[in-house]
């Protein structure tokens, strides 16, 4: 008697097929392979592109022992002080960023009363949202005569005999002082964000776990939850890192624009790498001073690309570690 059930046939492919996941798995790979192709492309072009000013002035362009110059008329370029220019600024804007987001992230997503939560989820994100123009505006003639100009004043007679506080702020407010504090600013919404999330998704058994061995409030916070997410905070720092390196026009408005001053001060007019890059380059006088510019383009590409490999090793080494003091 033949069987009343049909017969299963077994066949791999058309299930997989069937499923997607082999053209789904394509069209993944095909994505990161384009990701990797379009980084080399970049990296090889104003490599290529650049040829001329590295023939030109070989180590000596970013040498901080070679004498400072960026004359463009003479055919003259050392960037050793804009190179530094764009590290102090971002370097000093995660610093004072970092902590002021994370206690913010904090409030939001444990402290802070239900009723208040959304409005301010809501200020942060439009504060995120602000184009970078409108903070240089702002900035200009509000912020750098109404508060860097004052807070210059004030660290240059009690600092001033620090290097990064040497000198006397101009009168203007323009300065590396005034570019750390807008770019501050403007990553805090970005780190905030991105920490707030990561808190909230840390699994709510974590909370009552150590509320119920006894810990406090703020402890089960600092031993608890800032452990649990410390890879997803060093992502959240390092998008604010990537914004405050290449960050253009914000900067360019309140910096100074001064490409020669060689002191690392931060109450000294100054630039980075993107402004002098915004500032120049459609008004380029000649073949050098266009290769010049695009060395300084890949400067920016190479910095922002190791830091990046060294965050990400950061990130990798803190999940790896994280979980087995979880369960521990």
């Amino acid at each position: 008697m033949a069987s009343l059930v049909p017969k299963r046939t077994s066949n791999p492919i058309g299930r997989t097929l069937r499923h997607g996941d082999i053209p789904w798995s394509t069209i993944l790979i095909i994505a990161s392979v384009l990701v990797l192709v379009l980084m080399l492309a970049i990296g090889w072009s104003v490599w290529s592109q650049s040829a001329a000013s590295r023939e030109q002035f070989g180590a000596n362009f970013v040498s901080p022992t070679a004498e400072s110059a960026w004359d463009p008329v003479n055919d003259q370029f050392q960037a050793w002080p804009i190179v530094m220019g764009t590290l102090v600024t971002a370097v000093i804007a995660i610093v004072v960023a970092t902590p002021i987001s994370v206690a913010i992230a904090i409030f939001i997503a444990e402290l802070c009363p239900d009723r208040l939560r959304t409005p301010l989820n809501f200020m942060i994100e439009m504060l995120a949202a602000i184009p970078s123009v409108v903070f240089g505006l702002w900035g200009i003639f509000v912020f750098l005569p109404g508060v860097v100009k004052p807070v210059g004043d004030v660290l240059g007679r009690v600092l001033g005999f620090l290097p990064l506080f040497s000198g006397n702020i101009p009168a203007s407010g323009t300065s590396r002082l005034g570019a750390s504090l807008i770019l501050t600013i403007m990553i805090i919404p970005t780190i905030t964000a991105v920490t707030r999330d990561v808190l909230r998704a840390i699994p709510r058994a974590q909370r009552e776990a150590s509320l119920a061995l006894g810990a406090t409030r703020w402890e089960m916070i600092w031993q608890v939850l800032l452990p649990y997410g410390l890879s997803g905070i060093l992502g959240a720092v390092i998008l604010g890192l990537g914004r405050a390196l290449g960050e253009t026009m914000a900067v360019t408005m309140v910096i100074g624009n001064n490409t020669v001053e060689a002191s690392g001060s931060l109450l000294k007019p100054g630039a980075t790498l993107a402004s002098v890059i915004a500032n120049e380059f459609a008004e380029a006088v000649s073949p050098l001073h266009t290769s010049a510019l695009i060395q300084l383009g890949l400067i920016l590409f190479i910095i922002t690309l190791v830091l990046n490999m060294i965050a990400r090793l950061l990130v990798w080494r803190v999940a790896r570690r994280v979980p087995s003091e979880a369960r521990a």
